[in-house]
């Protein structure tokens, strides 16, 4: 019995070692960013300075680096994007870059499993784009973000120590848009409302009312009649507008869910602008 207790807490023991949990060295890290339709994935480690010298020392110069710890960084992209006039294709992709003093390179690399540099094969490379580092304040763990972004461009900067570099992706978003404005359904008045939505945001206003218009044909409501009326109202059209929010106003004051009228106080707003402009 003493035996087989011992055997038993040796087991113990060896089960509680395994489960000790310890921070990481370079922990993991994965940055998610919705750029109009595409989303923007980084997978990375992230090491600390510690009191090193990073620069030219710990990253050497001249020399490919895998922009993190462990394995080669990783960039997703979920729609096809463009960097610097190289078209990418959706897809995931290692991030390499060259640093030096006064001028990096940095490449996206289409082998995207790499443990590292060791099986680096220039030959793979999607794209190299040369890069002026920047100063920004201390950054003790590098670090990714995705910064400057509209529907339509983004930035993907690397962080650390005190120095910065940025990488320009330009995306298809519009392109992607009217695409899926074009196979939207005409019975269902909300793809319609939609997209007249999207074309009054880009101040689009004749295509914003073609689309409206054919939403307000399947079924008018309160929305989609307050849309039709800043579309007009965007094009100067005040005395157009006014009515069309009165309108809008009445329809959404008589929802079942008060709740469901959550423009009412733009309506409101608007009513009171609009009155006296001709």
């Amino acid at each position: 019995m003493r035996f087989v207790f011992a055997v038993s807490c040796a087991i113990a023991v060896s089960a509680s070692a395994q489960q000790l949990q310890l921070p990481a060295k370079s922990p993991g890290a994965k940055v998610v960013q919705t750029v109009g339709l595409t989303d923007i994935t980084i997978e990375y480690s992230s090491p600390g300075v510690k009191g090193r010298k990073i620069w030219g020392q710990l990253v050497p110069y001249g020399e490919v680096w895998r922009t993190g710890a462990n394995a080669a960084t990783k960039f997703t992209f979920s729609r096809d994007v463009e960097i610097e006039g190289t078209q990418v294709p959706a897809g995931t992709y290692a991030f390499f870059a060259i640093p030096t003093q006064k001028e990096w390179t940095l490449i996206l690399n289409k082998d995207a499993n790499q443990g590292g540099t060791s099986n680096y094969k220039k030959e793979q490379d999607l794209l190299r784009l040369n890069v002026k580092p920047q100063a920004v304040p201390m950054r003790e763990r590098l670090a990714y973000l995705v910064t400057n972004f509209t529907d339509d461009t983004a930035s993907i900067d690397l962080e650390w120590e005190k120095l910065k570099v940025s990488m320009p992706v330009k995306l298809k978003t519009k392109e992607q848009a009217l695409a899926n404005i074009q196979a939207a359904t005409d019975n269902n008045w909300q793809p319609m409302n939609g997209a007249a939505r999207y074309f009054l945001d880009n101040k689009q206003y004749p295509e914003a009312l073609e689309k409206v218009e054919k939403s307000i044909a399947i079924r008018e409501t309160w929305f989609n009649t307050w849309v039709k009326a800043q579309v007009l109202a965007g094009q100067g059209k005040f005395k157009d507008a006014y009515p069309l929010a009165e309108k809008a106003q009445k329809l959404g004051e008589a929802e079942k869910d008060p709740n469901s009228f959550f423009a009412k106080d733009d309506v409101k707003k608007a009513l009171t602008e609009w009155k006296n402009k001709g």
